[in-house]
């Protein structure tokens, strides 16, 4: 054993493991360095627009960073169990350890760390993925999970998870993920059009789309919920204990997102009706400009004329031609040089 590093021949080592899901990971350190960005010219702002300004930054950057990291995040159903279970096949060794299950949009995710890690000889801290994204094979996936001898805890939720499992999860779960994860990527394209349109004179329309973000997140709950509750719950049973799942931090996180964009919207459609000054303040837009007031030449140019209004311009007079041109011969006739004689 030994001379093998402390394992059992034949099987393959403990992946090793990270704290977090390292596609989380990265998207939460983008959007970190995208704030970081901004708060680094945030000193060249001036007033309260600055606070205004960082508090439009940092809710939209959390409201992203929250609908990118729920779609790849393996946490939407959670469940764990301490109890005793045998170790491997044809191994009549049993161990104490902690079982983990995530079940997320494209997959499970499953955990088995003993209780202590060190037991028989090995470290026991295994961490392993089955995926149903499009392309990808579950049942390749599980078939070669069972050619590298993988713990018999890993095994058992895994084969709960295959195609031809009577539990029928597979198609609970996939179905479930695959709607969800389409509605996430709208709600995502909605807050990347609220931003554009937030940050021109079209505020309403910001809001328009705040609120069609909010809704797509809320609608991803409902696909799952619903899809996910079509069927009784299966019973996974690890030696003397009964694994639950429950609704992990990503529901969660979607459900408070969803519910804070839906707000944002209302706010804003209400506020454009209520107090545009007030929002458009808010948005750092200009409110000097008053629609009674007329525009000047020297203000606009060509392009922003004066206009008098209907009640101040002269009524039209209709002069026949005969009598304009008498008219205009009699004035040359008698001041050939005066300049009121054009017409």
């Amino acid at each position: 054993m030994a001379a093998l590093g402390h394992t059992f021949p034949f099987y393959a080592g403990p992946k090793p493991t990270f704290p977090m899901d390292t596609t989380s990971a990265t998207i939460v350190m983008i959007f970190l360095t995208a704030l970081a960005t901004f708060v680094v010219i945030l000193p060249g702002i001036r007033g309260k627009t600055r606070l205004f300004w960082l508090l439009r930054v940092v809710t939209s950057l959390f409201i992203g960073a929250a609908i990118l990291a729920v779609n790849f995040s393996s946490e939407w159903s959670v469940g764990q169990v301490s109890t005793n279970t045998s170790y491997k096949a044809f191994s009549s060794e049993w161990i104490s350890a902690d079982v983990g299950l995530q079940v997320g949009l494209s997959g499970v995710n499953i955990t088995l760390t003993g209780t202590p890690v060190q037991q028989l000889n090995e470290t026991i801290n295994y961490n392993e993925e089955f995926t149903w994204r499009l392309g990808e094979n579950y049942a390749e996936a599980y078939a070669k999970a069972l050619e590298k001898g993988l713990p018999d805890p890993v095994l058992y939720l895994a084969e709960k998870f295959t195609p031809r499992s009577p539990c029928g999860l597979y198609r609970q779960y996939r179905l479930a993920g695959h709607y969800a994860s389409a509605t996430l990527w709208l709600a995502f394209l909605c807050w990347l059009l609220a931003n554009v349109m937030l940050s021109m004179p079209v505020l309403v329309y910001g809001g328009h789309m705040l609120l069609a973000t909010g809704i797509f997140q809320l609608l991803a709950l409902l696909f799952f919920s619903m899809t996910t509750s079509l069927t009784p719950p299966c019973p996974l049973r690890l030696g003397a204990s009964v694994l639950l799942t429950h609704h992990g931090p990503a529901f969660w996180i979607t459900l408070t997102t969803g519910l804070l964009c839906v707000l944002l919207g209302l706010a804003t459609v209400v506020a454009h009706r209520m107090q545009p000054h007030r929002l458009k303040a808010f948005f750092n837009q200009s409110v000097d400009e008053d629609p009674r007031l007329e525009g000047s030449p020297e203000e606009g140019g060509l392009l922003s004329p004066r206009y008098r209004p209907m009640a101040d311009s002269p009524e039209p007079q209709d002069i026949p031609l005969s009598e304009a041109s008498s008219a205009k011969a009699c004035c040359e006739e008698t001041h050939p040089r005066e300049p009121e004689c054009a017409l």
